[in-house]
Formats: structure tokens, C-alpha cells, sequence
């Protein structure tokens, strides 16, 4: 298989490509060890994934991560998209306080919120994720390691590790002085998506539900995604952690551009399939207004448009 048909192959199943990065940047990403965070609200740190692909340069540390520390424990937000990644997350945290790790959150399916998890197996806590992502988990997890792996590494990527607390129902998770409410959401960025909020700030955490200026990926439901996003809109929070692009967006206003690209492309493909135009043609012209505005755009918006097109079809 070729190098472009395997690259396509990693980007329908997931999001993967091999990205090249600057030399500087490079050898910054690939160093062990704590990295920098910023404390978005009292208490609650969040490091700003590169607004990349996964690669061997940057240890698939692309998304939005960090961890809330409470008189009684951490939880680990998300836990980074390889074992490397996940490592430098726990030396981040030991760089904070000692507490005990009691949760690590895996807010859906996708490598980069996932492999970093086993860098945590030691310290025994509460891994929690949405009730269908140990499904997901099953159906891909292998695959993701596989593909993960031959961009970084075996020894770099990460063991797949299966939530033992499945959220179904609203489910606080006890810091000792915080509450952490975790939200699972039905199929809209992908089938497995789980936001929090953290009582004690009023800080909301979307995870992927919410992109900004990195091009969103769908991999759940379109009109699925949407109506997530309206409900997530109405919560009464002035702040939230989105799960690529700045590390704190003022809400909810600042989901605004996803809203726009999101109800944009929902509306060409609609169009194109009321106008019979065939999925080929769909892909290169549906929501090309937005080209130019995302980073990654030419990567995700014909798969986009595509997973749009074999959904709305059939409505």
C-alpha cells in the first residue's frame, strides 16, 4: 500500500497523518518531563496541544489536557494521546502536589484524549469514560495502538486501557472541596463523547464537542453534534476548556465558529443531496466557505463532508 493510501486509510479511522514539524519545535516536543500548563480557574490546569496530526516529532501530544487538584485528590481532565505524552502529564502533576491521582478521565474514542492513560495504571484510579467508549474501545482500540504506534513507536504509544467507571447518568466525581460533574452526551463529535464541569469554579470542559481554530473532525452525528452543542450552550458557565485550540474560551461565545462551520456544512450537504448532487462532487464543494479559517481544513472537511453525506442521505 502506499504511503497517500495509507495516510487516507489513518485519516477515515481516525484522524492520523504524519505531519512535519520544525526542528526547534521538534526537539522541544520530544523532551521528557513536566511541560508547561496554564491555571485556567483556581486549581485547574490545562496544557494547549499543537494544532498538528499525530507524529514521531510530537508524541500525538495534540489535544487540550491537564488536571484538577482537589484537598482530597487529582482528576486527570484527559489523559494524552501516548504513553509518552501521559508520562509528562504525571510528572506535571507531581510538579503541583503529591495528592493521590483518584480519576482519570477519557473523554471519548479518539488516540489523542486515550493512550496516555497507562501512564497512570500505577497509581490505581478510577478510569471514567462514557458507558459506550469500552464498546468503542473494543471495535477500534487495537487498530488506533497499531497505527499509533508505527508513527511514534511501540514504546511510546501506549497499552489500551478500559474505563472502569462508565457514565451514563450524571456522575459527580469528589475531589474532597470539589465536585466534578461528568456528562455523558449522545452521538455528536463521536459516540462516546463526555464533558465535565467543575462545581467549585463553574468551569465547563467540552472536550471535542468544542474546536477552535483547529478543523473539527466528525465521527458521530451531525445533526447529533449540533443539538449537543445548543444544550451545552444553556449551561450557565462563563468559561470553558475547549479540546484543541486555546487553552480557555470565554462562553458561550466561544463557541461560535464551530457552531457556524458545523451548521454550514449541515446545510451544503443537505442542499447538494436535495439537488442530487453525488457524494465525489459533495466532498470538494460542501462548506467551502470555511476554507481559510481552520487550520488542518484541506485534512478534515471532505471526510467531513463524506460521514455528512452518508448520514443526511438517509433523513
Amino acid at each position: 500500500m502506499s504511503s497517500g493510501a495509507i495516510t487516507r486509510r489513518r485519516l477515515a479511522l481516525g484522524g492520523f497523518c504524519l505531519c512535519c514539524l520544525p526542528g526547534t519545535l521538534r526537539r522541544a516536543l520530544a523532551a521528557p518531563g513536566p511541560f508547561a500548563t496554564d491555571e485556567v480557574a483556581e486549581g485547574v490546569y490545562i496544557r494547549r496541544g499543537v494544532d498538528q496530526d499525530a507524529s514521531a516529532a510530537n508524541d500525538d501530544a495534540i489535544a487540550n489536557i491537564g488536571f484538577i487538584i482537589g484537598s482530597k485528590g487529582v482528576l486527570v481532565t484527559d489523559s494524552g494521546g501516548s504513553l509518552a505524552d501521559g508520562e509528562n502529564l504525571r510528572a506535571t502533576i507531581r510538579q503541583k502536589t503529591q495528592a493521590p491521582i483518584k480519576y482519570v478521565v477519557m473523554s471519548h474514542i479518539h488516540p489523542d484524549h486515550i493512550f496516555g492513560a497507562g501512564a497512570f495504571l500505577k497509581d490505581s484510579p478510577v478510569f471514567v469514560g462514557h458507558y459506550r467508549l469500552a464498546e468503542a474501545m473494543r471495535a477500534r482500540g487495537e487498530y488506533y495502538q497499531k497505527v499509533l504506534s508505527d508513527i511514534i513507536g511501540a514504546d511510546r504509544a501506549g497499552p489500551i486501557v478500559q474505563p472502569t467507571l462508565e457514565v451514563k447518568d450524571p456522575t459527580d466525581l469528589d475531589l474532597g472541596d470539589r465536585i466534578v460533574s461528568a456528562a455523558a452526551h449522545g452521538p455528536a463529535h463521536t459516540t462516546s463523547d463526555l464533558t465535565l464541569i467543575d462545581r467549585k469554579t463553574g468551569l465547563l470542559l467540552t472536550a471535542d464537542l468544542v474546536f477552535v481554530k483547529r478543523m473539527p473532525s466528525l465521527d458521530g452525528s451531525l445533526p447529533g453534534w449540533l443539538k449537543e452543542l445548543a444544550a451545552l450552550k444553556q449551561i450557565p458557565a462563563l468559561r470553558a476548556v475547549p479540546g484543541h485550540g486555546p487553552v480557555a474560551i470565554d462562553w458561550p461565545a466561544g463557541a461560535a465558529d464551530i457552531e457556524r462551520y458545523l451548521t454550514t456544512l449541515q446545510s451544503d450537504v443537505s442542499q447538494a443531496i436535495a439537488r442530487n448532487v453525488d457524494i465525489e462532487k459533495a466532498e470538494k464543494t460542501a462548506a467551502q466557505s470555511e476554507s481559510g479559517k481552520w487550520t488542518l481544513f484541506d485534512d478534515y472537511n471532505g471526510r467531513n463532508a463524506i460521514a455528512a453525506y452518508k448520514e443526511l442521505e438517509w433523513q
